[in-house]
C-alpha cells in the first residue's frame, strides 16, 4: 500500500469513528465542515431526517484571502443562517481532520456569532 492509499485509508477510520459519535438532531444539529484547498464548505443537518438545514460554502462567491481568511467568512455565515433558523446549539463534526488551524478558524467564527457547540 503506497503512502496517499494509507493516508486516505487513515482519514476515513478516524471519520467513520467521529461519525459513529456525533449525531445530530432536530433541536441540535450536526454541524459538518468540508476543508478543500481551494474551499471551505458546511452545513448543518438533521441526521434524524435526513435534511440540511443551512449551508454556506465559497465555491461560486467572490470570497478572496487565504483559506483561514474564508474559513472565517464561512464559520460566521453558517452562524448567521442558524441564529435565522432558531438554532443555538450544534454538533461540531471536523469529518476526520484534527482540530487546528484553518478547522479551529471556522469554529471560533461560529462562537463569536453565537453557536454554542
Amino acid at each position: 500500500m503506497n503512502s496517499l492509499a494509507k493516508k486516505l485509508l487513515n482519514k476515513s477510520l478516524r471519520k467513520n469513528r467521529v461519525r459513529s459519535k456525533v449525531t445530530g438532531s432536530a433541536e441540535r444539529p450536526r454541524l459538518s465542515v468540508t476543508i478543500s484547498n481551494k474551499h471551505v464548505s458546511a452545513q448543518l443537518i438533521d441526521d434524524a431526517s435526513g435534511h440540511t438545514l443551512a449551508a454556506s460554502t465559497t465555491v461560486g462567491t467572490k470570497q478572496t484571502g487565504s483559506t483561514t481568511e474564508q474559513a472565517v467568512f464561512v464559520g460566521s455565515d453558517i452562524a448567521k443562517k442558524a441564529k435565522k433558523a432558531k438554532i443555538n446549539a450544534v454538533v461540531f463534526d471536523r469529518n476526520g481532520r484534527q482540530y487546528a488551524g484553518r478547522l479551529a478558524a471556522l469554529a471560533d467564527a461560529a462562537r463569536k456569532e453565537g453557536l454554542e457547540f
